[in-house]
Formats: C-alpha cells, sequence, structure tokens
C-alpha cells in the first residue's frame, strides 16, 4: 500500500516544523515548497537524514518545483509574511495588517499546488486565518469542505495548556474548545470546560479562569512580544493534528475554521467551530446550544472576521 503524501508549503519555522512532526509520527511522506528552494531543500535533507536515528520510513524532498507535489493527498499552506515586531517602535502588526500582502502569496501558492493535486485537502494555517481560508476557496475552486483553516486547534490547545497549569493537573485529562474567528475575539467556553469531568468553575475562581480566557486570545501575541515573530511549535503540531485525522480517517471532533452554511446562523464565511474531520475533511459541523452570552461573544468574533474578508475584494 503506497504511503500518503503531504505538502507543506513554506519552509520557515512552522512549515518545516510540520514537515518535522509529520515525519516523526510517519504519518506521511512529506514535500517542503518554498520560494527560497536551497533553504527548503536543506532543511529536507537535514530532516530525512534524522529518519535513519528515529527509525521511521518516510521520504522527505525540499524545493520550489510544484511538480513534486503531484498527488497529494494534504495540503498545508503556510507561507505568508509572518507578524514581527518593528525593531523601531518595538510594536507588531495585527493579523489584520497581513492581510492583502498574505492575500496574494496565498492566493498564487494554492493555484500553483492544485494544478498538481487536484483531489487533495487544503489545510490553511497562513494569518490572517480566516481571512486566508476564504483566499484559498476562492482560487482553488475546491468544495468548501476540502478547504479547512487551522485555527481553533491551537486556541484550545492554548486555553488547555494555560488550564492545565493553574490546575496542577495533565493535560490529558483538560477538556475544552474554542469557537470563533483566529484573533483576538476567539470565543472560549468555559460552560464547556472541564477536567476529567469536573466543571472548571468547580477547580478555579471566576478571576482566574477569566484571566486564562484573555492569556488564550493574546497567545499569539505573547510569543511575538517574548520572540519577536510568530509561534511554530504549537501551530504546527495542531495542524499535524488534523493531518493525521484527515489521513487515518479519524474522525476527530477538532474546532476548526470552516465554511459555515446556516450552523450557528452563518451563511459564507468561515468560523471556528467543532467540525469532525475525517477522510472527506470537514464531514460535519456540530452545532452547540450557545447561551446568550456566548452568542454575543460569537458574533462579535463573527464580525471582526467579516471586516478582514472584506477587504479580500471577493
Amino acid at each position: 500500500m503506497a504511503r500518503s503524501k503531504v505538502t507543506v508549503i513554506g519552509g520557515g519555522n512552522v512549515g518545516a516544523t510540520c514537515a518535522h512532526w509529520i515525519a516523526a509520527a510517519e504519518l506521511a511522506d512529506v514535500v517542503l515548497i518554498d520560494i527560497l528552494e536551497g533553504p527548503a531543500k536543506g532543511k529536507a535533507l537535514d530532516l530525512l537524514e534524522s529518519m535513519p536515528v528515529v527509525r521511521k520510513d518516510v521520504n522527505i524532498v525540499g524545493g520550489g518545483d510544484y511538480a513534486a507535489t503531484a498527488n497529494s493527498d494534504v495540503i498545508v499552506v503556510t507561507a505568508g509574511v509572518p507578524r514581527k515586531k518593528d525593531p523601531v517602535t518595538g510594536q507588531f502588526p495585527s493579523r489584520d495588517d497581513l492581510v492583502k500582502t498574505n492575500q496574494k502569496i496565498v492566493g498564487d501558492v494554492v493555484k500553483a499546488a492544485v494544478q498538481h493535486s487536484p483531489n487533495a485537502i487544503i489545510l490553511v494555517v497562513a494569518n490572517p486565518l480566516d481571512a486566508m481560508c476564504h483566499v484559498a476557496l476562492h482560487e482553488s475552486g475546491f468544495p468548501s469542505q476540502r478547504v479547512i483553516g487551522m485555527a481553533g486547534a491551537l486556541d484550545t490547545a492554548r486555553y488547555k495548556a494555560f488550564i492545565a497549569q493553574e490546575v496542577g493537573l495533565s493535560v490529558k485529562d483538560v477538556h475544552g474548545l474554542v469557537l470563533g474567528g483566529h484573533g483576538d475575539e476567539m470565543v472560549p467556553l468555559p460552560r464547556h470546560t472541564s477536567v476529567a469531568g469536573i466543571p472548571i468553575r468547580e477547580l478555579i475562581s471566576e478571576e482566574r479562569l477569566q484571566a486564562i480566557i484573555e492569556r488564550t486570545r493574546k497567545g499569539g501575541g505573547e510569543i511575538v512580544g517574548l520572540i519577536g515573530v510568530s509561534a511554530w511549535y504549537a501551530p504546527a503540531a495542531s495542524a499535524v493534528e488534523m493531518v493525521e485525522s484527515i489521513l487515518k480517517d479519524q474522525k476527530r471532533v477538532i474546532p476548526s475554521a470552516v465554511l459555515l452554511n446556516g450552523e450557528f446562523g452563518y451563511n459564507g464565511l468561515y468560523i471556528g467551530v467543532p467540525a469532525v474531520i475525517g477522510a472527506n475533511g470537514v464531514e460535519k459541523v456540530i452545532e452547540m446550544e450557545l447561551n446568550d452570552e456566548e452568542k454575543a461573544m460569537l458574533e462579535k468574533s463573527a464580525n471582526a472576521v467579516r471586516a478582514v474578508v472584506g477587504v479580500l475584494g471577493y
């Protein structure tokens, strides 16, 4: 049986780490594509040379020729300009400031990739995430269930990590999810958060819970503030969690940016919601009962996404 194949577009920190996680888990052969061919080839070769050490049978190649990506099962799009701190002002741009620059980059790479892999599932990681999903959908011509955004998986991971730290218990026992756009208006749901089935509000104070929610919303910015560039370990791990669910048809319920068609009262907009991710991409959106406060937060998040998507000109 032939091995699965995953193309990772963008050989920077996130893309290279995606390739690393995929290879380490022996999920698929990997093609690492970047406009800078030398670094992509070098990183792929370095990773390939590590496979005998970790005893994984995975082929990894890199470069700039999309012909090498032919017949990929999944295309992971990490290409784009990352959030970088201005060396003079010390400020860094919001995700929204990146929209026009990354629209062209993501549009170009998606068009190139789908020519060679017309049956692939596209997983968007580039920011601003929700808007770039619209770009990938528009440029690929794919059905929406085959264009998914990695957002909620990362936001939820941060949320769970902070909760586990707070309660001093295993991350394995923390359950929760984050809805909405991938930005400062994301919607963590404490009412649906628990540790080993125990509601989170029985374990920590409301003040600490709200502090965790706020830290989750600013999670990406916190990393940029410390390092000067966007995070890569957690985003890559979150993307590969989704890749694995697709390749193994696990049908995991993963908060993902998907194009809604009436669910939660929204139409034609990519928003982070609980979705069943399997071999066909988005196989089902799970609609949850939200209270008035949660609906209001989701609407605020949706409006923030609409504002960015409106810049695209579609």
